[in-house]
């Protein structure tokens, strides 16, 4: 009897650990599906690099200047677009507008180290200062 009741607590173990599993990967799915809001920053692209230990994920940093002789607001952000991230290596010192998906609550820092996701960017003119 026993055994038996062993057996029974050893499949509702079994049966937590799996939903709580499938939970977090449905979790991690929407929060990289959806985004909580979207939109567009201009400023000059002062770093970009590829960073981790175990997990490799495109960081980069949009220096944001309001006026001139003031220290600029430094905004990061990720992104998970190879064929962007070697564009906006190439980019590096522009001044560039980018467009921006934000996605809140994304559970591991194994998909980026911000909630904000570069999805695409121009190089922006001198003329346009």
């Amino acid at each position: 009897m026993a055994s038996t009741v062993s057996g029974r607590i050893g499949k509702v173990a079994a049966m937590v650990v799996l939903i709580a599993i499938a939970g977090m990967a449905l979790w991690t799915w929407f929060t990289l599906s959806w985004a909580y809001s979207e939109g567009e920053r201009a400023g000059v692209l002062q770093k970009f690099s590829k960073k981790g230990w175990v997990c490799k994920t495109y960081e980069g940093e949009l220096a944001l200047y309001v006026v001139g002789g003031v220290a600029p607001q430094i905004w990061h952000f990720s992104t998970r677009d190879e064929d962007l991230a070697k564009q906006l290596f190439s980019a590096v010192g522009q001044k560039v507008q980018l467009h921006y998906t934000e996605h809140r609550g994304v559970p591991s820092s194994c998909f980026a180290e911000t909630a904000y996701f570069a999805e695409r960017f121009t190089v922006m003119s001198e003329s346009a200062k």
